[in-house]
């Protein structure tokens, strides 16, 4: 069975080094009934990570001393414009992109999103996007954490400045995802359920954006990311 990853901060690993692990996530090793000498994996959110025992542990703090270093090895990123869903449908969403391998997850508010973050609700619904990711990683011992973010339609284009290849996934584009080239550095727009506003399709292929479909028929707003994702894995 796979070790049980925990979250803590470094920037550097080696084999012998001693990695403290504290606060929630200590209590989290507590209530796993974690103890000396059982093996665990310690990642740092951003790619790096250390395999080896707990050697010391008290009431919420253990230190783990690294065998095993090791490095994230996408070889691609990956950016998820996810649009806001109503219900769990945008937690699902993101739960399968952090699994699947999204560096970046940007939470939408397209025009056409049903749900609206607004005030207060916006930084708590962000939280709740950013503590699934989060859980998500971890149950997945993925190495890194994405990074999630927020943005509206209008700040859509400058938060996906940089980007090497922007695809829209829109069920009436006349491409397919596997005919079109990528690079090592792509973003996947994801529309809500009502669908990507004209205007908005418009203003993303205006920037340079392209439209594909990953499929002959209408998918749900929460598992076309995941497809699409899986799709670029296979090429």
């Amino acid at each position: 069975m796979t070790s049980a990853l925990f979250l803590a901060d470094f920037d550097d690993a080696r084999v012998g080094a001693r990695i403290r692990v504290d606060g929630e996530e200590a209590r989290h090793a507590e209530v796993k009934r974690i103890e000396p000498g059982e093996l665990v994996l310690v990642a740092n959110g951003r790619g790096l990570g250390v395999e080896g025992p707990v050697v010391e542990s008290a009431k919420g703090w253990f230190v783990v001393e690294a065998e095993r270093v090791m490095q994230d090895a996408s070889r691609r990123r990956i950016t998820a414009v996810q649009a806001l869903a109503k219900g769990d449908r945008g937690l699902l969403a993101v739960q399968m992109l952090t699994e699947l391998g999204a560096q970046r997850i940007i939470a939408w508010q397209a025009d056409r999103s049903i749900v609206r973050w607004k005030a207060e609700r916006a930084d708590r619904s962000l939280e709740k996007w950013q503590a699934t990711a989060r859980e998500s990683a971890k149950q997945a011992r993925r190495l890194t954490v994405p990074e999630v973010s927020f943005a509206t339609t209008r700040q859509l284009p400058g938060a996906l400045e940089g980007a090497g290849t922007v695809l829209i996934l829109h069920e009436a584009a006349e491409r397919h995802l596997r005919d079109v080239e990528v690079g090592d550095d792509v973003a996947i727009v994801i529309g809500p359920e009502g669908g990507i506003a004209p205007a908005e399709l418009e203003a993303l292929e205006a920037a340079g954006a392209v439209a594909v479909r990953i499929a002959d028929h209408v998918l749900r707003t929460s598992t076309a990311g995941a497809i699409a994702i899986g799709q670029l894995e296979m090429r």
